[in-house]
């Protein structure tokens, strides 16, 4: 290990400004010359929120960051065999969601080898050693990790169906990942350092996906970072220690997921359940998610980003002290507030006449 001592937050710091100008760059040169990307059009069955024709090149600027990063981390550290074998593993997932990605935003990748693109990144963190440890059973944990992977990929791809809300969404996870490794003494952990290059390239992207904006991510950035974000959330949510007898609680681990990915979850239930009653396919898209209700309402495009974003990080705030300062009556109140924030969401969908 390359010991830096005091130099840390200053060479982290240097870091994250040069990959957030390198983000808004890059951005800015893809918007100039490529105004194609992810004009989508051929499906008439499905229903876009935004009818406008915007190219969808933010994955590609996360990618790109997601590489800088991948060297700089290996510049810095020297890392044991076991975490190497980690780190390829989350290389080779997230390349292969990013190609997926975007092959669908190019020409429309039927579902199923879309699905099967998913499970293959789930394996493949699976078997360099990312997999939730939570159970016994190791077969319970392997189903449960590609389940996790395969459903934060589609859930954050169905998020993102307005200007800005999965971007802020992910800088708000992106946040706590590099928070808890902090507070944790961990500042040099490898996920940590990734995270931040991801946190710059999500803040350089939002200049242009923020309302009203220029660009899209499309599943080029969605499919990548539901493989990151899954992956940190295993390291950070699913498998975290703390120093406190009761965090052996296995509920407090699902607690932590509904925390930090409370509004991709809670949109992709809500979304799923009401197709459902309708008698639609839940993979169909639509304007009948939690943020188009919110619109209905009259709540206006940037004020539901914001209020997203609110939620999002009141939600890692209370996660971050569940971990730190555990106590029974801060599990009830983190319960307590997933539970509102569904609630609130989910009936505000059944009170909107079509």
């Amino acid at each position: 290990m390359f010991h830096l001592s005091e130099n840390i937050p200053l060479i982290l710091t240097v870091f994250f400004f040069i990959s957030f100008i390198f983000s808004v760059l890059i951005n800015r040169i893809l918007l100039k010359f490529a105004q194609t990307l992810g004009d989508r059009g051929k499906n008439a069955d499905e229903v876009r929120w935004n009818s406008q024709i915007k190219p969808s090149l933010g994955g590609i600027s996360f990618f790109v960051g997601f590489l800088l990063s991948y060297i700089f981390l290996n510049l810095l550290q020297t890392l044991d065999y076991a975490y190497r074998i980690k780190l390829t593993g989350i290389l080779i997932s997230c390349t292969l969601a990013f190609l997926m990605g975007l092959a669908d935003d190019a020409f429309n990748t039927q579902p199923l080898l879309k699905f099967l693109t998913q499970i293959t990144c789930a394996l493949i963190l699976l078997f360099t050693g990312t997999y939730i440890k939570i159970f016994e059973n190791d077969f319970l944990n392997m189903a449960i990790t590609i389940m996790w992977i395969v459903g934060i990929m589609n859930s954050l791809n169905m998020l993102d169906n307005m200007d800005g809300i999965t971007t802020l969404v992910s800088i708000a996870i992106s946040t706590f990942f590099i928070v808890i490794n902090i507070s944790l003494k961990q500042t040099l952990h490898p996920f940590s350092i990734l995270s931040i290059g991801l946190l710059a390239s999500l803040l350089g992207f939002l200049i242009y996906n923020f309302h009203p904006s220029k660009m899209f991510m499309g599943d080029t950035g969605s499919q990548f970072l539901g493989v990151f974000l899954g992956a940190g959330a295993i390291h950070f949510c699913w498998n975290i220690t703390a120093a406190t007898t009761q965090f052996d609680y296995k509920l407090i681990h699902f607690v932590l997921v509904g925390l930090v990915f409370l509004l991709p979850i809670v949109d992709t239930i809500t979304v799923v359940i009401n197709r459902i009653i309708k008698g639609n396919s839940p993979f169909i898209g639509g304007k009948d998610h939690t943020t188009h209700y919110l619109f209905f309402k009259g709540v206006t495009e940037k004020r539901i980003a914001i209020l997203y974003l609110f939620i999002s990080f009141f939600g890692i705030c209370l996660a971050y002290n569940l971990i730190l300062s555990f106590s029974y009556t801060l599990l009830w109140v983190c319960i307590s507030f997933i539970a509102l924030v569904f609630i609130a969401l989910y009936i505000n969908t059944l009170t909107h006449k079509e």
